[in-house]
């Protein structure tokens, strides 16, 4: 069988060398090449070359291929491109095949590099670090032209094989550095006996690497010592902990810890968290509580179990005993506020004590017994009941005094202060009718005494000794009324004071902080006495309601009154619009006599409803009576009113200065619609039944007066009103006007009669004004003759009137 085999090639060698008597061209070989294949006589494919004149089988080209890999370990793919002659697609395709296909192959970056070429490289390396000791791999994978990676990749499973040494942190070291290092670290931490954080100690032994090996040594990283220092641990080389991979506590630092935390807590039963952190421990929560589980943890301190059972049996005791305890006092000085207050939530009595609501917790720290805050409590309660039944500014008296010299203001001038009488009364009332009467006989009266005066002050060239006037002060109306909302005695600071004077023993046994304790006691107070305060304002309500709505009544009823006689009177002043000066002497004399009354009745009342609709409880009558006020009263007590009405209020007041009865009229119309009160305007009808009221009881008055000085002001006015259909009101210095307006209305006989009665007059109001008492008797001869003139006239002055 082998010898045919020789032959067999022996032939073949003859007929590849013999030449052939026929040559094909290029053309023709190409030519038959694509023959063969359409005739599938070549069933394979072939390849052209990079020149186009020869062909390769992809079998050729994956021979050739693996020849330059065995021949050179790592070649390029562009190279082999070259190197064969064929395309880079055709070698890139039978490359990755052949990685694919073989294992110690590999392609990386356009080269293949096969398994023994790395061994040839891992050998190089390993006599290099033999002679260096310790070798970069950044410096192999610079001079090899590839990654990092890819040589730690590579070298990791020849270490130890071919590269004797160790790989750490990027660098290849030898055994016997190794060991060198190894011992440094052992060293260094047999050394140290104190808690140290392993960046500085890999720093400062980086440090003494380098100066060891001077410029030729290689930095060596973190990871390499941590590396040896991890495995000392684990074989208990050296003794101690690891937290978080860079804090290394010793075993003798630990053990000094624990002894110095034990012989602490055991004497004290607590430890502050400061004191674990001073020890160098960080987590001290966490430590104590793993190392005593009966404990329990504060904000600042750690305890036993045997001081919340002592805080608890005193809590107990002064809860029993209705008394307070200060929580802090019995625990040590170390623990805050907070941590007091957390004990208290560990105490059971103190909680059981908390939920029956025999003990309150104020201020943290600070409990105090149900028992004895009832007592302060209802101390305090009684005392803010006296107050307020008493001098406080709940308590208003609605008598104002005045001394009987008031009554005898404004004599120098005479009109119907009191007014006409009531308002329209009702058909077949004779009551009322009576009462109008009375008020027109008080105006008659009135007018004779201002007619004396008006000439007491001629003969005195105007000047006037006014009667004194005492009226009742109201300028703390409007605070009154402020306080009831919020009372100053309610207050915090207030509550904190009266807590001290009622148990002064409080600052000797530690309450006197009123940040701590009377301040939350206060605030605890202060809800329970405000809520019996306003259920004392809401009972107060109650009982006001009525004397509200009877206070109302009675201001109404004289408000019609009032300005029905005064709307009465304004229109006899328009008899006298041609004479400004005279005018305005009657729209003064006007608002002086019949629209100050009003004014200081409207003040009166309305100030009174105001302090009972907000709770007051006032005493004296029910019903305010008329007072004499100054301005300033006025004003003060318009200023207490809620702000809708004080405007319009102090509006009123200054009408009063003014020279006109209508504009008064408007304002204090305004003023009473805002109060939701009624202004009742005198109509025709109303008019003429006043009128004759009024004149009626002129009437009956003239034909009784025996006053000769009175008489003539009764006869003035019942003449307007049989005249004019007007009820004039005229002072004493407009009496004469008035008479001489008469002069075209009277026959000649009947004016002369009248005048002549009122120049008597006021020569007997002359004499008597220049009597002293002590004149001679024929002054006083004088002033008896005169007295008797006018006695005389009288009869004839009467019988004007009756005529007309």
């Amino acid at each position: 069988m082998d010898e045919e085999l020789l032959e067999l090639q022996r032939q073949f060698e003859f007929a590849q060398q013999a030449k052939s008597s026929i040559r094909l061209s290029e053309r023709n070989v190409v030519e038959l090449v694509q023959k063969l294949q359409q005739l599938e006589i070549i069933d394979f494919e072939l390849l052209h070359t990079s020149s186009g004149k020869e062909y390769i089988t992809q079998e050729q080209l994956r021979s050739e291929i693996i020849s330059e890999i065995n021949k050179r370990g790592r070649v390029s793919l562009i190279d082999l491109a070259d190197t064969i002659g064929v395309d880079l697609y055709h070698v890139e395709k039978q490359s990755q095949q052949l990685v694919s296909n073989d294992s110690s192959l590999v392609l990386i970056n356009g080269e293949i590099v096969s398994s023994s070429y790395w061994d040839t490289v891992s050998e190089e390396i390993n006599e290099r670090l033999q002679e260096c000791s310790q070798i970069s791999l950044a410096e192999i994978a610079a001079q090899l032209q590839v990654g990092s990676e890819l040589i730690i990749s590579v070298l990791e499973p020849r270490i130890g094989t071919l590269i004797k040494g160790r790989l750490e942190g990027g660098q290849l070291y030898t055994p016997a550095y190794v060991a060198r290092v190894n011992a440094m670290v052992r060293g260094a931490a047999r050394g140290i006996a104190v808690p140290m954080n392993m960046s500085a100690w890999w720093s400062s032994l980086q440090v003494l690497l380098q100066d060891m090996d001077g410029f030729s040594g290689v930095a060596v990283e973190s990871s390499f010592f941590q590396s040896l220092f991890n495995n000392l641990v684990k074989g208990g080389e050296i003794l101690g902990s690891l937290r978080a991979g860079v804090h290394w506590t010793p075993s003798v630092f630990a053990m000094a810890q624990k002894e110095c935390v034990d012989s602490f807590f055991s004497q004290n039963s607590f430890i502050s968290y400061e004191t674990l952190h001073k020890l160098g421990i960080p987590q001290p929560i966490q430590f104590l509580q793993s190392r005593y589980p009966e404990g329990k943890a504060l904000d600042t301190v750690f305890v036993h179990g045997s001081l919340i059972e002592m805080l608890d049996n005193s809590v107990d005791d002064a809860v029993g005993c209705g008394s307070w305890i200060v929580s802090l006092t019995i625990l040590p000085t170390s623990f805050t506020p907070q941590d007091a207050s957390k004990v208290l939530s560990f105490c059971p009595t103190v909680q059981r004590a908390l939920k029956s609501g025999k003990a309150h917790v104020l201020g943290e720290s600070y409990i105090l017994s149900d028992t004895f805050v009832k007592h302060l409590f209802d101390s305090i309660q009684k005392e803010m009941e006296n107050i307020s039944l008493s001098g406080h500014s709940a308590v208003v008296s609605s008598d104002t005094s005045h001394d009987d010299s008031s009554n005898l203001a404004d004599q120098d001038e005479y009109g119907n202060q009191s007014g006409i009488g009531k308002s329209a009364p009702e058909k077949g009332s004779k009551k009322k009718k009576g009462k109008s009467a009375a008020n027109v006989k008080g105006g008659s009266a009135e007018s004779g005494m201002e007619l004396q005066e008006s000439t007491k002050k001629k003969q005195r060239k105007g000047k006037v000794n006014p009667g004194a006037q005492v009226s009742d002060p109201k300028s703390g109306a409007k605070k009154d009324t402020e306080r009831l909302d919020q009372p100053s005695f309610l207050s915090e600071k207030s509550l904190i004071q009266k807590i001290m004077s009622m148990i002064p023993d409080l600052e000797e046994q530690g309450l006197d902080d009123p940040e701590t304790v009377l301040a939350p006691l206060a605030q605890h107070l202060r809800p329970m006495l405000l809520n019996s305060w306003m259920e004392r304002r809401k009972a107060a309500f109650t009982e006001n309601a009525q004397q509200m709505k009877q206070l109302l009544d009675d201001l109404q009823r004289k408000l019609d009154e009032a300005f029905l006689n005064i709307q009465l009177y304004e229109k006899a002043l328009d008899l006298f619009e041609d004479d400004p000066q005279n005018a305005v002497l009657l729209h003064k004399h006007l608002l002086r006599t019949a629209a100050t009354p009003i004014v200081d009745t409207l003040l009166v009342h309305l100030d009174k409803h105001c302090k009972l609709k907000n709770g007051l409880q006032l005493e004296g009558s029910q019903i305010p009576e008329p007072v004499a006020m100054s301005s300033a009263d006025r004003i003060s007590l318009a200023n207490g009113l809620p702000r809708s009405l004080s405007v319009k209020a102090i509006e009123l007041v200054e009408t009063l200065e003014g020279k006109l009865v209508e504009s008064f009229i408007s304002t204090a119309r305004e003023l009473i619609e805002e109060s939701g009160l009624i202004f009742k305007k005198l109509d025709k009808k109303l008019e003429r039944t006043l009128l004759h009221s009024y004149k009626k009881d002129l009437t009956s008055q003239v034909a009784a007066e025996s006053d000769p000085v009175s008489l003539l002001a009764k006869v003035v006015s019942l003449l307007y009103v049989q005249i004019h259909g007007k009820a004039l009101q005229a002072p004493g210095r407009a009496i004469s006007v008035a008479v001489a307006r008469l002069k075209d209305k009277l026959d000649d006989s009947a004016f002369k009669t009248l005048q002549d009665y009122q120049r008597a007059a006021v020569t007997l109001l002359s004499l008597m004004s220049s009597a002293t008492g002590n004149e001679e008797d024929c002054t006083l001869d004088r002033i008896s003759s005169q007295r008797e003139l006018l006695e005389g006239l009288m009869p004839a002055l009467k019988n004007i009137v009756t005529k007309s």
